[in-house]
């Protein structure tokens, strides 16, 4: 194996490690229906894998550089997961249900910015209390510990709302815009 093409090699998973973070990020503001930034991803996901494939099919067209590019496809969904990760773009809904009122808990998750709603339920063989919480996804750790610090029997069902409309999250959103907006001018 040349140089040149111990480079190309190196390139091809390089072009990998960009390009499939950046198809992970596309598709999630795809889903979030956040048209600017998921055109922005796609053109730069669009170029790269071109650029990748470019190298692949020019010159001897070699199984090594069709498997290292499907090593660097791999190897950039992990990176990709990470990413997603870190970023954490959206909410999480928090349906908890405890057995007893926990006012202490509501207290203090109100106190902490969340929003909560409780709700009386009666299950198979006692009454029980639902609270409702919506967070970022950034806080779905510090919530979850902070919850089974109070209640540590606590039956937990987390999930993604695709939207939400009105409520405490709803107010609270518009009144950090329209500071944001206030601080630009």
């Amino acid at each position: 194996m040349t140089m040149t093409q111990g480079m190309e090699l190196l390139l091809l998973i390089v072009i990998q490690l960009i390009y499939v973070p950046l198809l992970t990020l596309r598709t999630i503001t795809m889903v979030k229906n956040m048209k600017v930034r998921a055109a922005a991803f796609g053109f730069m996901e669009a170029l790269i894998y071109v650029f990748g494939l470019a190298i692949v099919f020019t010159g001897e067209r070699s199984i090594l550089q069709m498997v290292v590019y499907a090593l660097g496809f791999s190897l950039g969904l992990f990176a990709g997961v990470f990413v997603e990760q870190k970023l954490a773009i959206g909410y999480t809904s928090f349906h908890v249900n405890i057995n007893h009122q926990n006012p202490e808990l509501v207290t203090v998750l109100r106190e902490r910015g969340y929003g909560v709603t409780a709700f009386d339920g009666y299950g198979k063989e006692s009454q029980r209390v639902r609270l409702d919480i919506l967070t970022q996804r950034k806080h779905e750790k510090k919530l979850m510990d902070l919850i089974l610090s109070y209640e540590p029997d606590a039956f937990i069902v987390a999930y993604e709302p695709k939207m939400f409309r009105g409520g405490y999250m709803t107010q609270l959103m518009q009144s950090r815009m329209m500071a944001a907006e206030r601080d630009l001018l």
